[in-house]
């Protein structure tokens, strides 16, 4: 599949939740509040993946339906 906006954007998530997991799995938060975040952060980049995906989708059925 050729490189899309959506393909790039959806890859630049991944490396971010890549870094915050292992900045987790490190064991490097600093406290709780701390772990929630990157948790929170962490959910919030899967759920933009998500509905990146899901529009690149409709993007392209509605191009393949013109």
């Amino acid at each position: 599949m050729a490189d899309t906006i959506w393909n790039t954007l959806i890859e630049k998530y991944e490396v971010e939740v890549e870094t915050l997991q292992k900045h987790l799995a490190g064991g490097r938060a600093k406290d709780f509040e701390e772990y929630k975040d990157l948790c929170g952060a962490i959910r919030g980049l899967r759920i933009a993946q998500k509905l990146t995906d899901d529009l690149s989708r409709a993007y392209m059925e509605d191009d393949d339906n013109e």
